[in-house]
Order: structure tokens, then sequence, then C-alpha cells
């Protein structure tokens, strides 16, 4: 039996980390389906949904930053931010650091639609802490951003840079 508290040889980091992405790939994909599912009582598309929740953690962003951030075209980013004007949750603001990429904030019907969606999933999740720790937590998030700093050079379509 190994140490529990020492680090992974290379010969078990890759079969353990393996057990991680074998829960994370279908743990994202019913989350996705149970939004799909809410969306219409919430009134928020899946991307819609996002791209709020991105702006509500980091502020106003162009398009591009906000396509870059979540590893997705900017084509479709743009696609949600104009459903989201559309139903008056984002507002275009003048850029001061470049004046042909606007940038993308929320309007106050956009923050208070997604503190609610926010605080919806919030209830939902915590049914499923039971007896996890803020430890157990803290590690599951140590580990998931160190495969997603692995990761960071994968492009939009899935190509390492050149």
């Amino acid at each position: 039996m190994r140490d529990e508290e020492g680090p992974l040889s290379p010969a078990e980091a890759g079969p353990r980390l393996m057990e991680v992405f074998a829960l994370v790939g279908p743990l994202y994909r019913r989350v996705q389906r149970q939004i799909e599912r809410d969306a219409p009582r919430q009134g928020l598309s899946v991307g819609v949904r996002a791209v709020l929740d991105l702006l509500r953690e980091h502020g106003p962003m162009t398009v591009p930053q906000m396509g870059r951030a979540q590893s997705i075209s900017r084509q479709f980013v743009q696609r949600m931010v104009n459903d989201a004007a559309a139903d008056g949750l984002v507002e275009a603001v003048p850029n001061p650091a470049h004046a042909r990429s606007s940038l993308i904030r929320l309007t106050d019907a956009g923050h208070a639609a997604i503190r609610a969606v926010v605080a919806r999933e919030h209830a939902l999740l915590s049914r499923a802490a039971a007896d996890l720790t803020a430890s157990d937590v803290d590690t599951c998030v140590r580990v998931l951003g160190r495969m997603l700093a692995l990761f960071e050079d994968v492009d939009v379509d899935g190509r390492l840079p050149t």
C-alpha cells in the first residue's frame, strides 16, 4: 500500500487521473442536460448562461476574451452575446483599450438573471455535499485545476498551437 499523503509516482499518475476524466465527462454532460432542461423555465440557453456567468465572475470582457476564456469560438460567443443583448441582459460599452472591440457587460437585468440561476444551482449542488469537507473540495479543485492547466495550450479546434 502506498503512502496516501505522498505524491503519485509517474506510473500511478496517468491511470489515477484518467479515473478523474472518466467521471468529469459524464458529470459535465449530465449537468449540461439539466441546465438545458431548466433553460425554458429560467429563460436562458446554456450558451447565454455561460456568457452571463463569465461576466459575473470577471466583469466586462470583449467577445474574443470570452471565447478564449471558455475555449470556444468567437462566433459562437458572439451569437450568445447577441441573444443576451436582445433580452436586455448584456450591453456593449466602449472599450478604452481597443476602439474596435467593445466591452460586453451585464445589465441590471443580467445581474438579476444570473444571480437567480446561480442561487438555484447552489441549492441543488448543496445536496451533493453530504459528508464532504472543505479539504475534500479544495483537493478536487486543485486536481482539476492541474489537469486544466495541462491542456491550456489546446486551441478551440482541439489542436495544439504550432
